[in-house]
């Protein structure tokens, strides 16, 4: 059932009705029964908490949960760094392997004591393989490592002290294409004959038709080789052809592939493109073309587990239907990024509205725990290599920003930060842009800060570094420090699943975070203007008593309303 407070005045009853009445036309769209949440009232005035509009909470697929229900997601946080633009260790102004092993202190020094690292978990690195493009998403070696970046030697250091401080490591593994350089394409091109040749895909071998539309929005799929006949496919570009899964020498070398990686200390994978393996047209999108895609990963898996049982694989599976998400997590990965969250989070921070987090979420794990056997863990983000920086879509708005990284640090999953988000970098596309070098020191050419190529988005009044930032108490640096902290140190944040918690006040954002050792309410004040709130009392939960912890120690708690100041988060047990 959905605990509420009885006791509401009878100057909010129009606006709890109302409530109700979005919220049932919600139930409606899921499916009908309760939604095992808590409501409280505002006596603030503000305005009512409109139904949320991510596509997650219209999926009918999507069951509700009971009170009994805890999707627990033990978690850590991981950070995301394009290796080229991190720390030059060499002054050749590209980053390397021995600038990342340098700069490990900043992210965790591994003493749990102290407070001046970052305190990440985990490390993703983007593609560190031989490859002719600068970013690397266009493999033309898949057992070495990009020289500019260093030796494998360099590598295995970088790991074997990441893991010394208690860091897991895991990189980009890009298994749908290679690129067109990969001499297994070049020999396939060349020799019809040749043993590679079908670990491509030619329309004119397997009989297939040309034309059709790319199911990654890139055109025609369709590319032709200079001085050759027939056409392969390559559905981001020309430069990176297609595998073809339906040859098991493709699939079991991709499997030696990660097998290879797992055994030079790797801890798992974030596999790129992952819908894409046979999903390859925009008519190909399917359930079943779907289905198919989760044999390979399962088989791909059930290949790695036998090296390193613990594997963590995530998945790009850019697509905003909870149920297409959902296929993946069942014994193929462990998590996918969630990128409808990180839209929802960063307009939520924007706008300063709440848009029922805590309701989608609750739903969406329910499914998720159900396809998975209760064994995932949502990977969420705010923006990665892909899309325009955090800073950027907020405007340079420092408190917004703020909010933004609380929201994703209080919500369970891995969450995963891009580097330079904990300074506010700016980047907008191209992708250059958003992959400008990380901003170490006020100065662009101290040493070790990576040149490789020109900050465009963070030079002059824009620039704000990592030297700047650190004796400021009031960084947005500071503030993912103390954020990062709760979600380690409070076990609810850190390992709970969540439930809904209505505050009929569309400022505030609040959920429970629930774990099997305690439970949590986090409430989050989006809006300039202080907020209050009245506990909701006598719950199954238990009532919440004292602030556990707060982002200004303005906040208070007197009997049971609790009043937040101007852009405040707030832990209450």
């Amino acid at each position: 059932m959905k605990y509420r407070n009885w006791f509401i005045s009878s100057s909010q009853t129009s606006r709890w009705t109302l409530h109700v009445a979005l919220v049932t036309t919600l139930f409606i769209v899921l499916l009908t029964g309760c939604t095992g949440g808590i409501s409280n009232t505002s006596s603030n005035g503000a305005n009512e908490t409109e139904s949320p509009t991510n596509n997650l909470s219209n999926d009918p697929s999507i069951p509700t949960l009971t009170t009994t229900s805890l999707d627990t997601q033990p978690s850590t946080v991981y950070y995301e760094i394009f290796v080229r633009s991190f720390y030059d260790s060499d002054g050749d102004g590209i980053g390397d392997f021995k600038g990342l092993t340098e700069k490990l202190d900043y992210l965790n020094d591994g003493n749990p004591d102290t407070d001046n690292d970052l305190g990440i978990g985990g490390i993703w690195l983007m593609p560190i393989n031989t490859s002719p493009s600068y970013h690397g998403y266009d493999v033309s070696n898949y057992r070495e490592v990009n020289p500019d970046y260093g030796t494998m030697e360099d590598f295995t250091n970088f790991i074997n002290e990441a893991h010394k401080r208690g860091i897991k490591v895991i990189m980009d593994l890009v298994v749908n294409h290679t690129s067109n350089e990969n001499p297994w394409f070049t020999q396939s091109a060349k020799d019809k004959s040749s043993k590679y040749r079908n670990w491509y895909v030619w329309a004119e071998d397997s009989n297939r038709s040309l034309g059709g539309t790319s199911a990654a929005s890139t055109g025609d799929p369709w590319h032709t080789v200079e001085g050759k006949d027939g056409h392969y496919l390559g559905i981001f570009w020309g430069g990176m052809p297609d595998l073809n899964f339906d040859n098991q020498e493709v699939r079991d070398e991709m499997k030696d592939i990660g097998k290879f990686w797992l055994e030079k200390g790797l801890d798992g994978f974030r596999v790129d493109a992952a819908k894409h393996i046979y999903e390859d047209l925009l008519t190909d999108k399917s359930q079943e073309t779907t289905d198919k895609n989760v044999a390979w990963w399962q088989e791909f898996r059930s290949g790695l587990v036998q090296s390193n049982p613990n594997t963590y694989l995530v998945s790009e599976v850019w697509d905003k239907g909870a149920v297409t998400v959902a296929s993946y997590l069942n014994k193929a990965f462990d998590s996918s990024f969630n990128f409808s969250l990180a839209e929802t989070i960063i307009q939520s921070a924007k706008s300063e509205r709440d848009n029922n987090i805590g309701f989608i979420l609750e739903r969406t794990y329910k499914l998720y725990a159900e396809k998975s056997g209760g064994e995932f863990v949502d990977a969420t983000f705010l923006t990665n290599h892909d899309l325009n920086r955090v800073m950027s879509q907020l405007e340079g708005n420092k408190e917004h920003a703020k909010m933004a990284a609380s929201l994703l640090l209080t919500l369970p999953g891995n969450p995963f930060i891009y580097y330079g988000e904990e300074i506010g970098m700016l980047g907008v596309k191209p992708d250059e842009g958003i992959r400008e070098p990380m901003v170490w020191f006020t100065d662009d050419s101290a040493a070790g800060q990576a040149t490789w190529q020109a900050s465009i988005n963070n030079h002059g009044t824009a620039r704000s570094s990592v030297e700047e930032q650190l004796s400021d108490p009031d960084s947005l640096l500071s503030h993912y420090r103390q954020l990062i902290r709760w979600k380690s140190s409070i076990p609810a944040l850190r390992d709970g699943g969540i439930q809904e918690y209505t505050t009929d006040n569309a400022s505030l954002a609040a959920y429970i975070r629930q774990s099997d050792e305690e439970t949590v309410l986090v409430v989050h004040n989006l809006s300039g203007k202080e907020q209050t709130l009245g506990l909701a009392l006598d719950t199954d939960l238990g009532e919440f008593k004292s602030i556990l912890q707060a982002t200004k120690p303005e906040a208070t708690l007197t009997s049971n309303t609790l009043t937040l100041p101007a852009y405040t988060t707030v832990i209450l047990k």
